[in-house]
């Protein structure tokens, strides 16, 4: 009687665990635009239009880069110490061209050559041993540096 008792209770508990493993309908998540760093001020978020489906989200191009101005914000880790110059390897510019990287930490700018990497917008720079020295930045740190074209 008592292992009948057991059997039932397990079935009980068996069948009503079932509907916790049936699969949900979930919206996709969707990502975030990237902050628009060519005006220099941060974007905010925009409300979605009210006919829009939930879940959805228009596809949005990546921002244009500027002649001058604020190109982004990336996380910098020295690059080879033994290439000489003071230069920015970075995914924030699609050719090689003059710029300059500001060090908030310390409020230093230093005039630097931007070298295009193949990598997304979102993906670390790496900066020379003279612009890291010049910056006044940790040389085994990552800074947070601002990328100025012109």
């Amino acid at each position: 009687m008592l292992c009948g008792m057991r059997l039932l209770l397990i079935c009980v508990l068996s069948v009503a665990g079932c509907g916790l493993m049936e699969p949900r309908a979930t919206a996709p998540e969707t990502a975030a635009a990237p902050p628009d760093f060519s005006t220099g001020t941060p974007t905010r978020p925009q409300a979605r239009p009210a006919d829009a489906a939930p879940g959805i989200a228009d596809p949005t191009p990546p921002p244009d880069e500027v002649s001058v101005g604020t190109l982004g914000r990336t996380i910098a880790s020295l690059g080879n110490a033994a290439e000489p110059g003071l230069w920015l390897k970075t995914p924030l510019v699609t050719s090689e061209r003059a710029g300059q990287v500001y060090y908030p930490d310390t409020g230093k700018t230093v005039a630097v050559t931007l070298i295009p990497i193949d990598a997304p917008r979102t993906a670390g720079s790496r900066l020379s041993l003279a612009a890291m020295q010049a910056l006044g930045a940790p040389l085994t740190g990552l800074p947070e540096v601002d990328v100025l074209a012109g």
